[in-house]
């Protein structure tokens, strides 16, 4: 996963009218992300007790891609970003770090 692929699935993921699911996978991309970024910074054992929040989040932030794919589809909507996506779990994270960045960025 790159940036620029990021992007263009991101850009996708915006002309959905599921706005309420949109928001909520941007949402727990963002939480996951954080979660990243927080442990990231921990020492061994301050990880292996946040491992299981981090684990949980990467897992609600997969099921919201998962939601919103076949919600668009079942409203005939291009869900095919979700095919670009993928289903390994460190791309799907890396994904919700680079949806991360693109919010940042957009709220400056």
């Amino acid at each position: 996963m790159n940036f620029e692929t990021a992007h263009n699935i991101y850009q996708l993921i915006l002309k959905t009218k599921q706005t309420d699911l949109r928001e909520d996978l941007i949402k727990s991309a963002i939480r996951y992300a954080h979660i990243c970024v927080q442990w990231s910074m921990l020492n061994r054992k301050e990880r292996n007790v946040m491992e299981v929040e981090r684990t949980r989040a990467h897992n609600a932030f997969i099921d919201n891609c998962n939601i919103l794919s076949r919600n668009m589809g079942k409203n005939n909507e291009n869900n095919k970003w979700k095919i670009k996506l993928g289903e390994d779990r460190k791309t799907i994270g890396n994904f919700a770090c680079f949806l991360h960045l693109i919010k940042s960025i957009e709220a400056r």
